[in-house]
């Protein structure tokens, strides 16, 4: 027996013995019509199983037939953002650019902001530099990574790079490496002082109360957490320090200044009286490893 013929006859019983559609789309049955007709004639409910159909077919050619098992697939409620996105595909795939991009405007519409799915897609990404679509990638990116847009998040950037740390009289006490994560929502700095002795913070924009923030723990058990924003003299931050070690609280205060040679200063202070009066913690002059 012929393998056309066998395949007339094991698609119907496979649907006939209860089987998924999954065992099709895994056969070497490329006859997307059969694989449709079989698929209607089964009552196949599964919008999963519509859509592998749709993107079989669409890998085929046969994109009104893919185009029809998508709709099928809508009716049996697949997501609208999965119906969207593969009807693009269709579209990109019959050469209909502006219906491709009108149907991903319409997935973004519903409030779909993961931008890296349209971008990593080698179809739909296909539509890279024409003018809607670029526009739509570049509006979708900033409801995706609010940060690196928004206001506020860029206050602390002068601070980003690899430093070399002085104390003003010039004797280098260590390295600090301040990078931008997570989009621009976060700083982090690595510090690792001249005798080996290592600490970081997490630096963040707060958004519910618009303050910058940092935490810092160092592995000699000082804690810092102060709050505070952007002035005339550089990022100024207050709070407290807690010595884990001694179980001490006392305030303490924060100045990052940029300086006109383009180094930053770096000065902490704590109070032991409650705020009455205030000592230096450290002072550090930050200039760029060479």
């Amino acid at each position: 027996m012929k393998f056309t013929s066998y395949r007339r006859v094991l698609i119907p019983a496979i649907f006939v013995l209860g089987l998924s559609f999954n065992a099709i789309a895994a056969s070497p049955a490329d006859n997307v019509a059969s694989q449709y007709a079989a698929l209607e004639q089964s009552g196949s409910e599964s919008p999963q199983d519509w859509l592998a159909l749709a993107t079989s077919a669409r890998g085929a050619g046969e994109l009104q037939l893919a185009a029809n098992a998508l709709e099928k697939a809508a009716k049996y409620e697949l997501p609208p953002v999965r119906v969207g996105l593969e009807r693009a595909r269709i579209d990109v795939a019959g050469g209909h650019s502006a219906k491709a991009i009108a149907a991903l405007q319409e997935v973004a519409d519903l409030g779909f902001t993961s931008v890296g799915v349209l971008t990593s897609d080698p179809v739909i990404d296909s539509l890279a530099g024409q003018p809607e679509y670029d526009a739509l990638i570049t509006a979708m990116s900033v409801q995706a990574y609010p940060c690196a847009h928004m206001d506020g998040f860029s206050d602390f950037d002068f601070w980003i790079g690899s430093w070399d740390v002085h104390v003003a009289n010039g004797t280098l006490v260590g390295k600090n490496t301040i990078k931008r994560e997570e989009r621009g929502c976060v700083l982090t700095e690595h510090w690792t002082n001249s005798s080996g002795g290592t600490g970081m913070s997490i630096n963040y924009l707060d958004k519910a109360t618009d303050e910058w923030v940092q935490v810092w723990n160092a592995e000699g058990g000082s804690q810092i957490n102060v709050r505070g924003g952007l002035t005339d003299e550089g990022m100024a931050m207050e709070g407290h320090l807690h010595t884990v070690g001694s179980g001490t609280t006392v305030p303490f205060r924060a100045l990052f200044t940029l300086l006109p040679d383009g180094r930053v200063r770096q000065f902490f202070e704590q109070s032991n009286d409650s705020g009455e009066t205030w000592v230096p913690w450290f002072e550090g002059f930050y200039s760029r490893a060479k």
